[in-house]
């Protein structure tokens, strides 16, 4: 399975969630076994030296658990605020269409601990970053941001690059 196979898998949804927006519905992806079990693969050889994966709500989820499985490795949910029931860490982030905040359990992960963070778009680059700031917040270091593909024009790389210079964003389907 060839990235240019799973990239002809995803769909176009104008108009979603609001007028003006074209979603990236990556479902068909996450139907075909092949494709996604290439997905899955390549984000967990990104890097060996992660200790844990944390996902964002709601289809890095979906990437996130199974990276985890295959890497033998814990996983974390960054989830959408008042999902958790324990207590919690909180950030506020701006979307192409909106605002939102995601939240993490303050004992999710351990000072030092190395987290594979994936996300399934990079857009404005609002979630990833406002993820990678929960993760420090629990005292954890970002090994790897990855996310499946990216929407080019919205500035997410740059915008991310400005908070973590340091980091380079992993992008599957380039």
């Amino acid at each position: 399975m060839s990235d240019k196979l799973i990239r002809e898998l995803i769909r176009d949804v104008p108009n979603f969630p609001s007028e003006g927006i074209l979603f990236k519905d990556i479902t068909p992806v996450l139907r075909d076994p092949q494709a996604f079990s290439h997905a899955v693969t390549a984000f967990a050889e990104l890097s060996n030296s992660y200790d844990l994966v944390a996902g964002v709500e709601a289809r890095g989820f979906i990437f996130g658990a199974a990276i985890a499985q295959y890497a033998g490795k814990g996983f974390i949910p960054i989830r959408k605020s008042g999902k958790l029931p324990a207590a919690s860490f909180s950030e506020s982030y701006a979307l192409e269409y909106g605002e939102n905040v995601l939240q993490i359990h303050q004992d999710a992960i351990q000072k030092g601990e190395r987290v594979f963070l994936i996300d399934d778009v990079l857009a404005t680059g609002g979630t990833l970053g406002a993820a990678s700031k929960l993760v420090e917040r629990c005292g954890g270091v970002i090994d790897t941001a990855a996310v499946l593909m990216e929407i080019a024009g919205l500035g997410g790389r740059a915008n991310f690059s400005a908070l973590y210079p340091q980091l380079e964003i992993a992008v599957l389907l380039t």
